[in-house]
This record gives structure tokens, sequence and C-alpha cells, in this order.
């Protein structure tokens, strides 16, 4: 599938806005330091002050000063948000609606990608963005300002402020590249934690945890190393900008100082440097450099945000198929069918070849062959959760496509090799709000399972389970399989790493399942549920 433009632009009304109301902002101090000028010079030249006037002037100026800037940062606030929202919508969106795995990474990478990762547009939008125009408008006013009161300090101006942008590019090319490591590390811990957790049982019963550690804090310490050079850069980055701007400032002080004092005669317009020009031109020299400074102190931002650009592009650029269905609310549909004809997939770096088969109401098959031959695949692809890249599925004698896919899904009961849970209680793991059916928790057993948890099936469970055993655990997930009595129920691995006892729990329900009309079709290596179905296909390599 095709994301869209990977060069949509991050510009909305409300964030111009709050960019444009920073530069007011500025432009406001200029106005409070030419009435600070004011009177300062009317003091050393024993003039009359009206202190009520400039007074209120100054602190009125303060107070839009203050409400602007508040006024600017919720713009800016809110375009951040809005903007970050809309990527990780879009991603989410993407991947729920595709049937293959990102080569972008694995649900580490991604995951990291739609959190930390785009969190750190954040401070470019609210910083960088407004810094930026900042320095478009003020440095020039302020230029202009400065030309009309003395050259010798314009010149000053021009032949500082330019060099810090220059020795920022500088760093900055070496920042870029700093945060771009430093996000691709950030990605692959997050695959790293992903893949160990997703192991996690397996990796406690070989007593591997030791070397799981030392795996983790290797990769943290390499996360830390790129982390402190990102640091590096920014921290040089500074140091250049505040050694020019003081240089800057402290020349035009001098020229100031010795003017005033009638020790230099030259620098002006033919006519001596008077004290409010003087002062004036002194307050705005800062605030020449400020937006200079503004910007280079986003620098870091900037480079950290075209990091995770670059990976919002190369996700944006990935070409997926799309899964089969749009994910609606859709009325079951009445099955009478199910075919398979030619079908092939490529699926990773493999192409998959399925036998045909056909499968009626009240059958039973199992699906069997290797470890990795490609029978979840199989069931994948019947249940329209990935396209054959060639070939075909028939559904009551029509292919199946994304009109029929979403009603097809809602016939089917779909039961996981690995169980899985939400964050809920167990009655709504079984029923997801729906009305759980009594005779369906005794044919799978787990009544007596709901009968022995603290909160009976409103205990809460976690991700993994928390409270169930390895066969409770799987009966939750048979029970959730057959709440809503579908039609067809695709089983995978139903039986593996379970107890002979439970195993054989699991076969009865299954089979009293097709005894009252149920169409059964599952994977397997158990020979206990192999010999007791009524058909049987081999998957076998192609190589």
């Amino acid at each position: 599938m095709s994301h869209s433009s990977p060069h949509k632009t991050v510009s909305s009304p409300t964030g111009r806005l709050g960019a444009a109301l920073s530069v007011v902002v500025n432009m406001i101090w200029l106005a409070q330091a030419w009435v600070i000028a004011h009177v300062l010079a009317a003091l050393l030249s024993g003039d009359a002050v009206g202190v009520w006037g400039t007074s209120l002037s100054f602190f009125g100026l303060g107070v839009m000063r203050a409400l602007l800037t508040y006024q600017a940062q919720v713009a800016l606030s809110e375009a951040a948000e809005r903007h970050i929202q809309n990527i990780r919508q879009e991603i989410l969106d993407a991947e729920t609606a595709t049937d293959q795995a990102s080569h972008f990474g694995g649900a580490g990478s991604i995951a990291a990608l739609a959190t930390e990762k785009l969190e750190a547009l954040r401070p470019f939008l609210v910083r960088y963005t407004p810094a930026r125009l900042r320095v478009m408008v003020v440095p020039l006013i302020i230029l202009a300002i400065t030309a009309w009161h003395s050259w010798a300090a314009a010149v000053v101006l021009l032949a500082t402020g330019p060099l810090i942008p220059v020795f920022m590019a500088l760093v900055g090319w070496a920042a870029k590249a700093a945060s771009a490591r430093q996000m691709i590390e950030i990605g692959s811990l997050n695959d790293l934690l992903a893949d160990r957790l997703a192991a996690l049982g397996d990796l406690t019963l070989v007593g591997a945890g030791p070397q799981v550690v030392d795996g983790f804090a290797k990769a943290s310490d390499t996360l830390r190393e790129k982390t402190m050079a990102v640091l590096r850069v920014a921290f040089l980055s500074s140091t250049v900008l505040e050694l020019f701007s003081a240089l800057g400032v402290a020349m035009i002080a001098v020229w100031v100082g010795f003017a005033l004092l009638g020790e230099i005669s030259w620098g002006t317009w033919g006519t001596p440097l008077d004290p409010f020009a003087g002062i004036y031109l002194l307050l705005l020299a800062p605030d020449f450099f400020q937006p200079l400074r503004d910007l280079a102190a986003a620098w870091h931002d900037k480079s950290a945000a075209d990091a995770v650009q670059e990976d919002v592009i190369s996700w944006r650029t990935e070409r997926r198929r799309e899964m089969l269905g749009h994910g609606a609310h859709a009325e079951a549909v009445m099955f009478q069918s199910l075919a398979m004809r030619d079908v092939e997939i490529d699926h990773r770096d493999r192409t998959l070849r399925f036998p045909d088969l056909d499968i009626w109401p009240g059958d039973s098959l199992a699906i069997i062959g290797p470890s990795g031959i490609g029978k979840t695949t199989l069931l994948r692809v019947l249940a329209g959760l990935e396209q054959p890249t060639c070939g075909a599925v028939q559904l009551n004698g029509t292919q199946l496509t994304d009109t029929n896919a979403d009603s097809w899904r809602a016939a089917l009961g779909w039961m996981p090799q690995t169980p899985r849970f939400l964050g809920r209680s167990l009655r709504h793991n079984i029923g997801f709000g729906a009305p759980l059916d009594a005779d369906i928790l005794r044919l799978t057993q787990v009544t007596p399972v709901i009968s022995g948890l603290p909160s009976k099936d409103f205990t809460e469970l976690g991700e993994s389970g928390a409270g169930l055993s390895g066969g409770e655990a799987r009966r939750v997930m048979l029970a959730r399989a057959l709440n809503r009595a579908p039609a067809v129920l695709l089983a995978d691995e139903p039986t593996a790493d379970l107890d002979a006892d439970t195993a054989n729990d699991i076969v009865e329900a299954l089979l009293a399942y097709v005894a009252s009309g149920g169409t059964l079709i599952t994977t397997t290596h158990d020979p206990r549920l192999i010999e007791r179905m009524r058909k049987l296909i081999r998957l076998e390599s192609s190589l």
C-alpha cells in the first residue's frame, strides 16, 4: 500500500498565527526600549519626564506582550499537537490496514516512531518554526533602526550577525548525523525489547536471563553514547553563538561609550551621537542577536526533527498490500462453501504455494507440516487477513474481496496459537461487551476457571493473562472464539504446549463444536487431534 505524500507540510493556520504573534511580541519590545531610552536620555539631560504617562506606556506594552506571548504559545502548542496526532493516526490506520510486515523495522521500531520519535517534532514546531520567522523579520528591522542612527553600529551588526548562521550550519551537519544515529538506536532498542518480551517465557525456561540483561545493558550503553554525542554538539553550537553575540554587543557598547564621551566623532550621519540614540542602540543590540540565539538554541530540535522526518518519509514511501475489507461492523455471511485455487503468496523472503482445497459446512480439516512451512499464513489467507499474490480464495463461489471480507470475518472464530488479552476483565476478554454464553463456558471448561478467580469474571487480566495458567488461558481463547457461535472456527495449534489432560479437554471441546454443526479448520502437530479430523492436508516445502 502507498501512504500519503512524504512531502506533506506541518504548516497550519494556527501554527502560522502563533509564529506571527511571536514576531509581534519582539516588535513590542522595540517600543518598550524606545520608552526606556527616552526616559534615561531625559534624566541625563535634566529634562522633565512624564512619570505616569511613560510608566503606563511601558507597563501597558508589557501586559500586551505577555498576553500575546501566551496566545502564541497556545497556538503553537495546539498546532504541534494536531500535527503529531495526525501522523500518529496515519501510522495506526496504515498499520492496521496492511497484511505485510514493514521493512522499516519490527513492532518496536513502529511503536518508537509513533511515540518517542514523533514527540521530537514538538519542540521543533513550538520553538524552531517561530524562531526561524523571527530571524527573517526582527534582525532586519533592528538593523534598519540602527543604521538610521549610526552606520558604524550597523556595520558591526552586519559583520558579526551572519557568522552565527554560518557556524550553526557547520555544527548542524554534525548534529543531524548524530540525531539520526540516536533515532536509529532508539528504534533498535525498542525492537530488542519487543522481541525479548515476546520470548520471555522461553528465555526464562532455558535460563537465558543473565545473557538478556547483558544484551540490554550493552544496547542501553550504546544509546547513551549516541545521546551524549547529540548533547555535545548542542553545547558546542550554544558556545559558538554566545561568543559571537557577546562580541557584537561588546563592540557596539564600546563604540557608543566613546562616542558619548566625545572621544569618537565618526560613525554617525554627520551629527554627534545623542544620549537617546546611544541608549536605544545599546538596548536594541542584544535583541538583534536574540532571534539568532533562539534559532541556534532550537537547532538541535531541527536536527532531531529532520531525523524523525526522514523516518516518516521512509515509512510513508513503503508499499505494502492492503488487508481485505474495511474493518467495519458487518452482518455475518451465511457460510456455504470455502475454496482455494492456485494460491501463492510472497511471504517475507520466499514464495509460499498452497494446495487447492474445498471446505463445506460441518467439515473438520487439519493442516499439518513442519514448523515454519506456512500453516499460520494459510489460516490468515483463508480469513482474508493476507492477500494471495496470485490465485484466489472463493467464499460461497465468489472471490473473497473487499466487498465481502468484513462479513466473512464476522462469521469466523479465531483461536490464536499464543493467547493474547486486553487489560480488561475476563468477561470483556471473552465477549468484548457481548453477553457470555453459559453453554460455551461449560463446553470450554471456563466455568471452573472463573469460579477460582478472586473477582470471578470481573477479574482484571493483564496483556499476558496474569492470574491464568497456560491451559486456562487457552480455554479462555477458545471460549472467546466460540462465544458468538461462529460458522467457521480457525484454530492455530490449539493444543500446543499443553499437558495431556488439558490438550484432551481442548480437543473434546473442538469436536463438540463440529458435532453441533460448526466447521473447524486447524493447524496442528497433535496426533490425537489429527486422527479425529475428517480431512487432512499436508504442507510441504516448494523449494
